[in-house]
């Protein structure tokens, strides 16, 4: 394998002087330089990055974990990391973990080897007693995790689902369902507080049998409406937490000729390009920004100030 003693030697120079060259010193005499980029093309030498990058501390390249690559909701946020990452000269490496507890320890451990700089985590799977030891200032949460030492982007999820509930309080619904992605994780924690507190508050004591849990695809917004389709006593609205689902409980409810909103009024969130597409009343979530400002995070110094993002309703025609 070609290394800089043979550049040296075939370009007759020092090896410090093929260190010069290679990193791009301006202090080498031309006529040197040239010797060396010669024997360069002749031994087809490829530099080697990992030692350039250990040489200056620093990758330049920033992990982003995530469980998945096809749901709309985590292709925003990697959008608005890449978009700042780009700007800063920073390239990405995915960790794609399906929500497996390993394969996200696997990332840490990446970091710890000095493969990327940092962590984004989009969600997460772990708890964070066993993340604790691998946390530090280069490690992005986009949830609102409880230690106030870490940095964290988060969406309002609590206060959305609360403004969603008194939204549809104020249209004459009080039988209302929830649909989730997930029962654990912090995001969907606070949204069945909020479900929960708000329900509470109103009167309106919560059926069980009307929260339905993975969801996160077309299909599965198809297999809520046949379910709800099924139930003696039904709720005359749901609550849905992604528009994919909401858009498949649409097209659906269309084929069994269950009207939208009169007999099930359809609330969502996210408001993706499907939602206005299809007429789906959906609040506005800042996901993009939630990569933006997670990037951001990730390259301040210190202690800084979480960020909270807030959700704005769209009302169109599902409600």
């Amino acid at each position: 394998m070609t290394n800089i003693r043979s550049i040296a030697k075939l370009a007759g120079v020092s090896v410090s002087t093929v260190s010069r060259v290679l990193n791009e010193h301006p202090y080498v005499k031309e006529e040197k330089r040239q010797k060396v980029l010669e024997a360069v093309e002749q031994l087809n030498y490829i530099k080697n990055a990992n030692a350039v990058h250990l040489s200056k501390g620093k990758t330049y390249s920033i992990g982003v974990v995530l469980p998945y690559l096809n749901l709309p909701y985590f292709g925003e946020i990697l959008q608005g990391i890449a978009g700042e990452a780009l700007k800063h000269g920073y390239h990405l490496q995915l960790f794609q973990t399906n929500y497996d507890r390993g394969a996200e320890l696997d990332a840490f451990h990446r970091m710890q080897m000095k493969e990327v700089d940092g962590l984004i985590l989009t969600s997460r799977s772990n708890s964070l007693d066993v993340l604790a030891p691998f946390i530090g200032p280069n490690v992005v949460f986009c949830e609102n995790v409880y230690d106030p030492t870490y940095k964290k982007v988060f969406i309002n999820h609590y206060e959305g689902i609360r403004n969603g509930l008194k939204y549809l309080y104020s249209k004459g619904h009080s039988r209302i369902g929830l649909c989730l992605n997930r029962t654990f994780g912090t995001n969907s924690e606070e949204r069945i507080r909020g479900f929960y507190d708000s329900s509470e508050a109103a009167g309106h004591p919560v059926r069980e049998e009307w929260i339905f849990n993975d969801c996160y695809h077309l299909q599965d917004g198809r297999e809520v409406v046949k379910a709800w389709e099924q139930k003696k006593e039904k709720p005359s609205a749901l609550i849905v937490t992604s528009d994919q689902v909401s858009a498949g409980m649409v097209t659906e409810a269309g084929k069994r000729g269950i009207r939208i909103p009169d007999d099930l009024a359809i609330l969502s969130f996210d408001n993706h390009p499907i939602a206005d597409a299809m007429d789906i009343t959906s609040f506005e979530v800042p996901i993009r920004k939630v990569g933006e400002e997670s990037f951001k995070l990730f390259l301040e110094n210190g202690n800084p100030q979480p960020v909270l993002l807030e959700t704005t309703l769209l009302e169109r025609g599902t409600v």
